[in-house]
């Protein structure tokens, strides 16, 4: 739902060390013994190879392992799950990743990654495609057992990768890297979770709309409210613009039921959608009287942060498994508007439910989420919680309690959804760096550095962002 390249510039900041000079490649990996690693990769039973991609000091390998589709009764069936395996050495530490949507395939860094100087190893999340079972018996889908994907894909790679592993992920695989640690805790020597939402109490959401009370400045917040309220009162012109759009395009609304329930929906998404990945500072391209904009500028500035694709057919598809469970044990927010007039909402923030085909059942499971937190709070060990100051989806998130045991929070400053610990204050930064080193298992002297062991490179460390509806974490 988000237009990528308009907001890279901004996120640069986030993704790894800002360094200026010209990016060191890493080293080229030591031998790792009489047999290639290659071979050792294929040698596990149920793994193949997909394809092999060069990268200066790295293997990189995209691969098949099979699953099976129901851990509990492996006798249903199995699966060909998509991962990622980036090789430097068998004698660093491992990286375990998942975004908790489609794994990339191409080579890339993960911040701990770079901070250890170490392997990675990436995960596609079960029934995002083409990981997923066929035919697809959707119960199948929950944090259990993609935790246990993660437990199992562990178990074979550790026989290779035998020094420590870190567990993370970003926004959903945040919450996918909790889960792991709540289900499979002696797995990992520590997590490392950035931006991970965590809504205990799925129908209880007004610390939602006591961030956007408060978020940035009133400056800021009056504008993008007032676009917002103006693309409502403006529906009727704004529609047919959008169903000319849709038309053009191949556009359907088949799942969400209507282009009218659509519109209202990437609408709604707008200010939340503008804090979860903008700047204060990019509040200067918001129109600044939005009642003498025109018609095009209101339109333009709806689709550049929110998407006007998001609630079609095409755009809900590919992530029809996150709806889901959302619906079903995820949790997903609910905020109002009090800057715009009842008559001009008809339909308000839609549940998940509205958003994944009906001939797929779902039914929520209040008690999933108040499990993982419950053991967060009284359990976490070696585990480290990174939230942006400005992103909507911190509003509900992890806490620590007095069970707690080498584990943190922390808050970077003027920061959103792209929040990580290259942008926490100095001594928070060199406390969560020491951190990460230490639970890597490397030595005295570097943890006592506390500094990334591996240089910033520009192709490896910095992304593509992650645009999606406001409403996906």
């Amino acid at each position: 739902m988000r237009k990528a390249l308009r907001w890279l510039l901004a996120f640069t900041v986030f993704i790894g060390t800002l360094s200026t000079a010209t990016a060191a490649t890493a080293a080229e990996p030591e031998a790792t013994g009489t047999t290639d690693i290659k071979e050792q990769l294929l040698s596990i039973p149920g793994m193949s190879l997909i394809q092999e991609k060069p990268y200066t000091g790295y293997r990189f390998f995209v691969l098949n392992y099979t699953q099976p589709v129901d851990h509990r009764n492996p006798s249903k069936g199995t699966f060909q799950q998509r991962i990622t395996v980036l090789h430097k050495d068998v004698s660093r530490p491992t990286v375990f990743y998942t975004g908790g949507y489609n794994v990339s395939t191409n080579p890339s860094r993960r911040e701990p990654t770079q901070i250890v100087d170490g392997n990675q190893v990436s995960m596609e999340y079960r029934f995002f495609t083409p990981s997923r079972p066929a035919p697809a018996d959707w119960s199948d889908l929950d944090i259990w057992q993609a935790a246990s994907d993660q437990h199992r894909i562990f178990k074979a790679l550790k026989k290779i990768y035998t020094r420590n592993w870190i567990s993370t992920g970003g926004s959903k695989g945040g919450m996918t890297a909790t889960y792991y640690e709540r289900f499979y805790p002696r797995d990992m020597d520590g997590v490392v979770a950035y931006v991970a939402p965590n809504d205990v109490v799925n129908d209880e959401d007004s610390a939602y709309d006591r961030f956007f009370a408060t978020v940035g400045t009133k400056e800021c917040r009056d504008r993008l409210n007032a676009v917002q309220r103006e693309a409502l009162v403006r529906r009727e012109p704004l529609e047919k613009k959008y169903a000319a759009y849709a038309a053009d395009n191949g556009y359907t609304f088949d799942v969400i039921g209507s282009l009218d329930r659509a519109y209202e929906a990437v609408v709604l998404d707008y200010v939340w959608g503008f804090w979860q990945y903008s700047l204060l500072s990019d509040c200067d391209t918001i129109p600044a009287d939005a009642k003498s904009a025109t018609d095009e500028e209101i339109w333009d500035s709806v689709d550049t942060i929110s998407g006007f694709s998001a609630y079609t057919d095409q755009g809900l598809t590919p992530y029809t498994p996150y709806y889901y469970q959302a619906g079903t044990q995820l949790g997903a927010p609910t905020i109002h508007f009090p800057h715009i007039e009842k008559q001009y909402i008809r339909y308000g923030y839609q549940p998940p439910r509205n958003f994944v085909p009906r001939d797929i059942p779902m039914k929520f499971q209040p008690w999933a989420m108040r499990d993982v937190d419950t053991w967060v709070r009284h359990h976490a060990d070696h585990m480290l919680f990174v939230y942006g100051q400005n992103d909507p989806w911190g509003a509900e998130r992890f806490r620590l309690g007095k069970g707690a045991h080498d584990s943190y929070v922390f808050t970077a400053p003027g920061l959103n959804h792209g929040a990580n610990v290259a942008g926490l204050v100095p001594d928070q930064k060199t406390l969560a760096t020491a951190r990460i080193l230490e639970w890597a298992g490397v030595s005295d002297a570097a943890v006592a550095r506390a500094k990334p062991l591996a240089a910033y490179d520009r192709k490896l460390d910095v992304r593509d962002v992650e645009r999606e509806p406001a409403l996906r974490p």
